[in-house]
């Protein structure tokens, strides 16, 4: 594994993918252009799972999850203040799309394909109800706090927090993400490890050699960069995206969710990879993790950008919006409560996912 890092393309993909941000960033392009922009795309993204998976495998579940979660999250969230901060009034309702995006995309999307994949496998997908219950719980509650009650307060007009209620949301958001990584990473951390059929937990690290110190560092430092490129990529790219959108009639929302897909991208491969090793425990680490990443982080985030941002912030769901949300947690309620899934529930998630796509493109 560490000789591959030094001599395969996985080491030239996210350079490769940096070096075309550079000379794409802020310019119009042909056809042609874009699609040479969406290889380096496909490559960082590719890559950027490779290197994951080191530095995972160095690391330890489940700080691997949360490495490769917290890496996209963190550049995501630069993304969307940036946006926001030059895209003024338009820019009002990015933060509450693009972050619903990512819960439905990770907790139905990439959670169905994880058990789709595992079940597949070994006829049942078997995973700890404990730790993916508290993850379920916590995403839960974050994405009501965030994204529901902002319809129903009355402080402000519309579906807006006050100042105070922003604040107020921001500082919970952080203190619970802060509090369930410590519970995940320190006082139960078994709750998250892998488990095996007959509900033994695992921890394959101890039987095979781990990555030496610079190894891990090297692919650390080349994940970032893929995850900049990946991200900044999507960007790039996203005014085509736009122009087809617009050119099959599809509402401006569906931009933020095709884009959200290309951001996710790295998450999902390294998600079904896992659970094609009957590791569905780590799939479900990585969806759980990076919606309550995207919650967490964002928020807060954009409470401290309405210092600079102009116009309204939109957070509060729409009517249609609300009861995917709350059929999303019911349903993943009972699919984590036995501690082990089928096929079925891995369809049920995939058709959450699937209306939720066609009611953004077909509202």
């Amino acid at each position: 594994m560490i000789r591959a890092l030094t001599t395969r393309w996985t080491v030239f993909a996210p350079l490769l993918a940096a070096l075309a941000l550079v000379a794409t960033w802020g310019r119009s392009m042909p056809t042609a252009g874009v699609i040479i922009v969406a290889v380096f795309l496909a490559s960082a993204v590719l890559a950027a799972v490779q290197h994951a998976e080191i530095v995972a495998h160095r690391v330890g579940e489940p700080f691997g999850s949360l490495v490769l979660a917290v890496a996209v999250t963190v550049i995501e969230v630069a993304l969307i203040v940036t946006l926001m901060i030059s895209g003024g009034e338009k820019s009002a309702t990015l933060a509450r799309d693009t972050v619903f995006a990512a819960v439905m995309i990770t907790c139905n999307g990439i959670f169905g394909l994880a058990l789709l994949v595992g079940a597949l496998r070994r006829r049942l997908a078997v995973f700890n109800a404990e730790g993916t219950g508290a993850a379920l719980a916590t995403v839960a509650t974050l994405a009501t706090l965030s994204l529901v009650l902002p319809t129903f307060t009355s402080s402000v007009p519309g579906p807006e927090f006050s100042p105070a209620q922003l604040a107020f949301a921001a500082v919970a958001s952080l203190a619970l993400y802060g509090l369930f990584v410590m519970v995940q990473t320190v006082r139960h951390r078994d709750d998250f490890l892998p488990v095996e059929g007959d509900g033994v937990v695992t921890d394959d690290d101890t039987t095979v050699e781990r990555p030496s110190v610079r190894a891990t560092l090297t692919s650390l430092g080349l994940l970032v960069v893929a995850l900049v490129g990946v991200v900044g990529l999507a960007k790039v790219v996203s005014p085509a995206i736009e122009s087809a959108v617009a050119y099959a009639g599809m509402p401006p929302a569906a931009v933020g969710v095709a884009i959200a897909l290309l951001v996710l991208l790295p998450e999902t491969l390294a998600a079904v990879r896992a659970a094609r090793r009957d590791q569905v425990q780590i799939s479900l680490n990585l969806a759980l993790g990076s919606a309550m990443a995207s919650i967490g982080l964002t928020i807060p985030a954009i409470a401290v950008a309405t210092i600079w941002l102009q116009g309204p912030l939109v957070l509060g769901l729409g009517a249609t919006q609300m009861v995917l949300l709350a059929l999303t947690v019911v349903v993943g309620v009972l699919t984590v409560v036995p501690g082990r899934a089928t096929l079925l529930q891995g369809g049920v998630h995939l058709a959450l996912f699937s209306a939720f796509v066609f009611l953004a493109a077909s509202p």
